[in-house]
């Protein structure tokens, strides 16, 4: 959030300015004539924003106001302490036709849907994206969906096993595994997963005992305990390694889990979205590509290798909303750049000049007789 602000502040002078172009074809290059690019705020932008980040998901309302639109923010229900805070201190502070927040839950989300918005921008899951998609195709409505998936990681066999199960446990705990973009399943060959089961399981062990290490957190909610609890009682994989810590609905607590489990295990057929490490066989790096390449396309996609060649064949030959090597995550860390999904991880980018061109439209304008010359003021 503070990245997003520093950014409009330091560009905001830059971006909003018109901006001339040469003009190119001869019947239209008298001497006094002029063409440009000038930007329009859309007008009435609605930022739904999930559980797991409240505040850095709901960041696009802030450039929605600077690109001088008005908004609508809904925060999830999940986050009841954070969405009573947020709403208290923005609809204290701001007047209600600039920005307000909109508590509640799916009937409350419902109305708002029914109402004709400008742009959507919605962090979340794909089956609700698809509602408001649909929602949104009735006004034709243009939205952001940052969605997520089951992002895989392939650790190869030249890899730095031990530099590997440290970041992919670093990050799996964050959030208790509760982001987007976390690890999802972990693809690996025959003889690298015993040395790279035995690796997590020394990162694990480091991290114990769970219930007072104040870096873990807890499920967010026992809904949410309850879909990782049965997903653990259908699996038919082999627990490899789990703290004695058991698991408790009333604090909502599940240890990291370690398994062995086959492709069509319980574990794939939703995104994990909590502490489980899943671990599979693939035969080979070009069946892992072959693998990703016909799965759904995630949000990330990870590698851990040495060889430039398997990047360079990695980053082409798979499709995801971006690529880390050698670690997980970090790809999306740059606000400078842009972050998003692609096909059922989301649609539309973030972050900096990203999230202002999806909040403005872009007219070109062409002006006679000298009368354009002043553009550049405005």
């Amino acid at each position: 959030m503070v990245h997003e602000i520093d950014g409009l502040l330091k560009n905001m002078d830059v971006w909003e300015k018109p901006e001339k172009f040469p003009l190119v074809l001869p019947h239209l290059k008298e001497e006094e004539d002029d063409v440009w690019l000038v930007r329009e705020p859309l007008g009435v932008v609605l930022v739904i924003s999930p559980w797991n980040y409240p505040l850095l998901t709901a960041a696009p309302f802030v450039t929605a106001i600077a690109a001088g639109n008005t908004v609508i923010v809904k925060p999830a229900e999940l986050a009841p302490h954070f969405s009573h805070l947020f709403a208290s201190l923005i609809n204290a502070k701001f007047d209600k036709r600039l920005l307000v927040v909109v508590e509640g839950a799916v009937p409350e989300t419902t109305e708002l849907l029914k109402e004709k918005f400008d742009h959507i921008f919605y962090t979340g899951n794909p089956a609700v994206g698809k509602i408001i998609m649909a929602a949104a195709a009735k006004h034709l409505t243009p939205v952001t969906l940052e969605l997520g998936g089951k992002n895989p990681v392939y650790v190869d066999a030249d890899a730095d096993l031990e530099d590997a199960a440290k970041k992919i446990v670093g990050v799996k705990i964050q959030n208790c595994g509760q982001i987007c973009l976390n690890v999802d399943h972990i693809l690996t060959d025959t003889n690298t997963k015993p040395k790279l089961l035995e690796a997590i399981k020394k990162e694990l062990v480091k991290l114990e005992p769970l219930k007072t290490n104040p870096v873990y957190p807890r499920i967010i909610h026992e809904k949410h305990f309850d879909r990782l609890s049965n997903l653990l009682s259908k699996t038919k994989g082999r627990l490899y390694y789990k703290s004695s810590e058991e698991s408790e609905r009333a604090d909502k607590f599940i240890a990291p889990h370690l398994l062995e489990i086959d492709f069509d295990d319980a574990f794939m057929t939703e995104e994990i979205f909590g502490p489980i490490l899943v671990v599979l066989t693939i035969e080979s790096f070009d069946k892992a590509l072959d693998y990703i390449k016909h799965s759904e396309k995630p949000l990330g996609a990870y590698i851990f290798t040495t060889d430039p060649e398997k990047t360079r064949r990695f980053i082409r030959e798979t499709s995801s909303g971006g690529v880390t090597v050698n670690s997980v995550m970090d790809h999306a860390m740059f606000p400078h750049l842009p972050f998003g999904g692609v096909g059922q991880s989301g649609m539309g980018k973030m972050h900096h000049l990203w999230t202002y061109d999806a909040l403005t439209h872009r007219k070109t304008v062409f002006t006679r007789n000298g009368v354009g010359k002043k553009l550049s003021d405005i």
